[in-house]
C-alpha cells in the first residue's frame, strides 16, 4: 500500500497546535482595526529584541525590504562594492543592484556552506587593487539555520572599514559562542516568510541593531522617510512597515518557538545518527546552535542526487534543492560578476539536497525519511 506523502513543511499541523491563542490574537486585531503599525507591532519588536539580546528591533514588511533599508541607511549606491556569499538566495544579491551598487561574490566553506573568511579577504584585496569600486559593506549570510563565522568576518570588516550586515533570514533563533544571533553585526536582518523557523502567515521581517541612530533611521526609512510626524518627510524612504496581523501571528508563534527549535535539533541529530555513514551530512559550525531551517546533505554528484530524489518521491518523501545554481551563475548577475571562479559554490549546487525538517514531523516520519534515503544511496 502506498503511504501518504510526508509534507516538506506542515503549517497546518502547527496551526492546529496553536489554534486557540492564535484566534484570540487575530480577533483582538480585528476588534481594534489598527491594521498598520498597531500595538502588536511594538509588542513584537520588544519581545524579539529581548529574545536575541538586541537593543533595538524594527519590524518591516519582509526580509528583502529589511536588507534594502539597512543598505539605504548606509547610503550604499553606485560605485560601491558589497561583498556577499555566492551560495545563497537571490534576495541578498539583488538589493545592492537595485540600489546601483555592485555585488561581489565570495566562495563558501565546502562543509558548513558559510562564507569563507579567507576568500573574503582575497576578494576585498582584489577589488581594492582593481580601483573601479569602493569596498563599502559585507553581508554575511547565516545559511540554512547555522551562523556564519562572525568573529572572523567582523575582524576583516573592521580592518577594511566595511559596514556589516547579518542576513539572518534563515537563522533567527541560532546562537554562536553562547549568544543568539542579532548583535553580531552592525545590523541584522530577519525574514518571517512562512517557511522560516519563525514564520508568519504572509511576508514579514525585522531589523536589529545596537545603535540608537541606526534604529531611528530604520524607523524613518520603513515609513517613507518620515520624521516625528507622518507628513514631515526627511529623506527618501519606502513603504516597508510590518502588518499588525502578521505581528499578531508572530507573537503567538514566538510562544512555542524555543520548543520548536529543540525539536528541530532533535530531528537533526536523528538524521546525523542514521545517515552519517551513508551520505555527507551538514557539518556543525563550532560552538553554535542551529535553527535548522534546512537540513542539507551532499550526494556524490548530480546523477546520484537525481536518483535519490526519484527514489524518495516514489516513497512519498519530499526533498528540495537549495540552490540549483550559485548566484554568480544566474543570468541576472552575469554583468555584475567579474568572472572570478567560485568552485565550491559551483560544486555544491550540483550535489546538495534538503530533507524535511520541521517541528511537526513525527518519529515515524523521521524513521521513514531515513529509511528512504538509505534505500536510495
Amino acid at each position: 500500500m502506498t503511504q501518504n506523502p510526508i509534507p516538506f513543511l506542515d503549517l497546518k499541523a502547527q496551526q492546529a497546535r496553536i489554534a486557540e491563542p492564535l484566534r484570540r490574537r487575530l480577533d483582538t486585531v480585528l476588534a481594534h482595526c489598527q491594521f498598520i503599525m498597531g500595538p502588536e507591532v511594538a509588542e513584537l519588536e520588544a519581545k524579539l529584541a529581548a529574545f536575541c539580546g538586541a537593543k533595538h528591533c524594527i519590524g518591516v514588511s519582509n526580509g528583502t525590504d529589511a536588507l534594502q533599508i539597512a543598505m539605504m541607511a548606509e547610503n550604499i549606491g553606485p560605485g560601491d562594492a558589497v561583498f556577499l556569499p555566492a551560495f545563497t538566495y537571490t534576495a541578498t544579491a539583488e538589493v545592492p543592484l537595485v540600489l546601483g551598487a555592485t555585488p561581489v561574490f565570495v566562495d563558501v566553506d565546502p562543509r558548513t556552506f558559510q562564507i569563507d573568511p579567507d576568500h573574503l579577504a582575497a576578494r576585498i584585496a582584489g577589488v581594492r587593487a582593481g580601483g573601479k569600486l569602493t569596498p563599502r559593506m559585507l553581508i554575511g549570510v547565516d545559511l540554512f539555520g547555522q551562523p556564519a563565522d562572525w568573529p572572523a568576518l567582523a575582524a576583516i570588516a573592521a580592518r577594511e572599514g566595511l559596514a556589516t550586515l547579518d542576513d539572518c533570514a534563515q537563522s533567527f533563533g541560532a546562537s554562536l559562542h553562547g549568544r543568539r544571533l542579532g548583535t553580531a553585526a552592525d545590523t541584522t536582518s530577519v525574514s518571517f516568510f512562512p517557511s522560516k523557523p519563525l514564520g508568519g502567515y504572509g511576508d514579514g521581517g525585522a531589523l536589529f541593531t545596537e545603535s540608537d541612530d541606526r534604529a531611528a533611521l530604520f524607523r524613518s526609512l520603513r515609513s517613507h522617510g518620515e520624521g516625528t510626524t507622518r507628513y514631515e518627510v526627511h529623506r527618501t524612504g519606502m513603504n516597508g512597515r510590518l502588518d499588525t496581523l502578521q505581528a499578531a501571528v508572530l507573537l503567538c508563534k514566538l510562544e512555542v518557538f524555543e520548543e520548536e527549535l529543540r525539536t528541530r535539533e532533535r530531528i537533526a541529530r536523528k538524521y546525523d545518527q542514521r545517515l552519517g555513514n551513508a551520505v555527507t551530512i551538514p557539518a556543525r559550525v563550532a560552538d553554535s546552535d542551529s535553527a535548522w531551517a534546512i537540513y542539507a546533505i551532499l550526494l556524490p554528484d548530480g546523477t546520484a542526487r537525481t536518483r535519490m530524489q526519484d527514489g524518495l518521491k516514489a516513497a512519498g518523501v519530499p526533498s528540495a534543492i537549495y540552490y540549483p545554481k550559485s548566484l554568480h551563475q544566474q543570468p541576472a548577475y552575469a554583468q555584475a560578476h567579474d568572472g572570478t571562479a567560485l568552485p565550491v559554490s559551483e560544486d555544491l549546487a550540483t550535489r546538495i539536497m534538503a530533507l524535511p525538517i520541521h517541528p511537526d514531523l513525527t518519529e515515524a516520519d523521521v524513521d521513514r525519511i531515513c529509511s528512504a534515503v538509505l534505500a536510495n544511496v
